[in-house]
């Protein structure tokens, strides 16, 4: 019987996938041939930590329990692989990688009797593929063969040398069978996908980079929901098409990164912007004008469309007293009768935990694969790096007795909350001290992974158990220190703006009197914006009058 770990996951009745983004760039886009993928997982109430298999052997007839990602409902058993593989988070020991983003469409084709869920399907697939492309098999078939109970799904499915999006569906209660279609992104692209089905017209003689289900467009003929030539043929039109939340409230955050990246964006702001119906769609793909490197791909994840018209800062009093660029849930509100809505960047509250996983194709495969892992919203934490193959995870990201409503001094998740539960209401005020110590951590991780990969190399060549040890034992190490200067971060800002003042410091040490009292506080007041906000909307009435 196979040994592994799991990190529990509780979560409230709602799908905590209906809410995350997905960002793909191809080995060729990259600035060293890596290929890489993101992965944010969001949503209120939920707990989770760094999900954890080890490899095995297994004997026939061995099943495994299907247990459901979000719910944690026994859904039935499936008969065991007869090996699997070693998965961290969502990478195997391979560098195979797999993100989702729910993108919901058509409510009739779930089928509740499914045993699999995407969660599931993705850890098992994890387990039992060496390549995207067996990956892709491996999911399709398990949907197929046992039934599909959650709805439709987006998925990033990538390995050292290729980058595809899948996007599958159910076809009702009872089928034991799904559409599909997978996309392969070019070696020289980027694309994204969040909560809205991406893929549109697909060419379906391009074997090459292109699979589908053979009835994926007779399935929706039969269904009346088309009736076109099979060359006019849109996925996302047909299974999943895109309202205004579709575009504004996901499709955007896809925009926003292509933004970043490539020039002349501003022809989808349109769409991207969500209320002009005649508006022209975006590409599933764009060639960026530079190559990216993982540091602007995490910069990528910690974005509030800062810079757009869509930007969350001083622009409104939304940010409250100092201007946080996040907005509560729901996203939609109503007032005096009409319906209004929230921005929903990439960077948000709710997430349990992000990544942007690099896969290197010319190094060994233990030492080629790193997941740079947050447990909490990404602008608000560093991502340690978690290697491949790692056999034990980090006790911050796998630690007993915590979960959703019981805090740990040692979890990573309720550390890392803490911390950023005090910066979000005071955010201009606080935020730079969290930025502060965020990148210099990011900055000592890349510039001690040339040195690190390099002694693993050379460990590879006589034993990669001791290879896989070595970088074992540095990822945890890694991880277990942000999670100590968490905590002095944690101290340090309670400190330092109690009482919404500012106590001075020199080099992290406060100041003091000479007669050993702290040192005078400073009082900085509100934002400028929201000040010069708050007295056009009240008038005179905090108006001091002349003398």
């Amino acid at each position: 019987m196979k040994k592994f770990f799991i990190l529990s996951a509780l979560v409230l009745a709602a799908s905590y996938a209906s809410a995350c983004t997905n960002f793909i760039v191809g080995k060729d886009a990259s600035v060293d041939g890596s290929v890489i993928c993101t992965y944010t997982a969001d949503d209120y109430g939920m707990f989770i930590g760094l999900q954890h298999f080890l490899a095995g052997t297994h004997k026939k007839g061995e099943m495994r329990d299907v247990v459901d990602w979000d719910t944690h409902v026994y859904h039935g058993q499936i008969p065991e692989a007869p090996v699997t593989y070693t998965v961290n988070g969502n990478i195997n020991e391979y560098q195979v990688t797999i993100g989702e983003t729910t993108c919901g469409g058509r409510e009739e084709m779930i089928d509740p009797q499914g045993i699999i869920d995407y969660g599931s399907l993705i850890h098992i697939a994890l387990q039992r593929s060496k390549t995207a492309r067996e990956a892709i098999k491996v999911m399709t078939t398990l949907a197929q063969t046992y039934g599909y109970c959650s709805s439709g799904e987006s998925f990033t499915i990538c390995d050292p040398n290729e980058a595809w999006i899948m996007e599958m569906l159910g076809k009702g209660p009872g089928s034991k069978g799904v559409v599909w279609v997978a996309q392969r992104i070019p070696d020289n692209a980027i694309s994204g996908h969040a909560n809205q089905s991406r893929i549109g017209k697909f060419n379906m003689k391009d074997k090459k980079n292109v699979m589908y289900s053979k009835d994926v467009i007779k399935f929706a003929r039969d269904k009346g929901w088309f009736t076109g030539k099979d060359a006019d043929f849109s996925w996302k039109m047909v299974y999943s098409a895109p309202d205004f939340a579709g575009r504004r409230i996901c499709d955007a955050r896809v925009w926003a990164f292509f933004n970043r990246f490539v020039k002349g964006m501003d022809r989808y702001l349109p769409w991207a912007l969500g209320k002009d119906k005649n508006a022209e769609d975006m590409p599933l793909w764009v060639i960026p004008d530079k190559k990216l490197s993982v540091q602007d791909v995490e910069a990528a994840m910690r974005d509030h469309f800062e810079g757009t018209p869509m930007a969350l800062d001083s622009t409104d009093i939304g940010g409250g007293v100092w201007q946080m660029p996040y907005r509560p849930t729901p996203l939609y509100y109503e007032v005096n009768g009409k319906k209004y809505f929230n921005e929903r960047p990439t960077s948000t509250q709710q997430t349990g935990f992000s990544y942007v996983s690099q896969m290197r194709s010319w190094l060994p495969r233990q030492i080629g694969g790193v997941l740079w892992f947050g447990n909490d919203d990404g602008n608000m934490v560093a991502y340690t790096p978690i290697y491949c193959g790692n056999t034990v995870p980090p006790e911050c990201y796998d630690t007993p007795g915590a979960d959703a409503v019981t805090f740990s001094m040692k979890n990573a998740y309720w550390v890392c909350n803490w911390v950023s539960n005090m910066v979000y209401p005071r955010y201009s005020l606080m935020f730079p001290s969290l930025k502060a110590v965020r990148d210099s951590l990011d900055q000592s991780y890349f510039a001690q992974q040339a040195e690190v990969e390099a002694r693993a190399v050379e460990l590879c060549k006589t034993s990669e158990e001791e290879a896989v040890k070595y970088l074992n034992t540095y990822s945890n190490t890694k991880a277990q220190q942000m999670l100590e200067r968490w905590k002095e971060l944690a101290f340090y800002l309670i400190v330092k703006y109690n009482d919404m003042a500012v106590k001075p410091d020199q080099n992290g040490k406060f100041l003091r009197t000479k007669e050993g009292l702290g040192a005078t506080v400073k009082r900085v007041g509100s934002a400028a914006a929201f000040q010069k906000k708050l007295a056009e909307t009240t008038g005179d009435k905090f108006l001091v009058p002349t003398e």
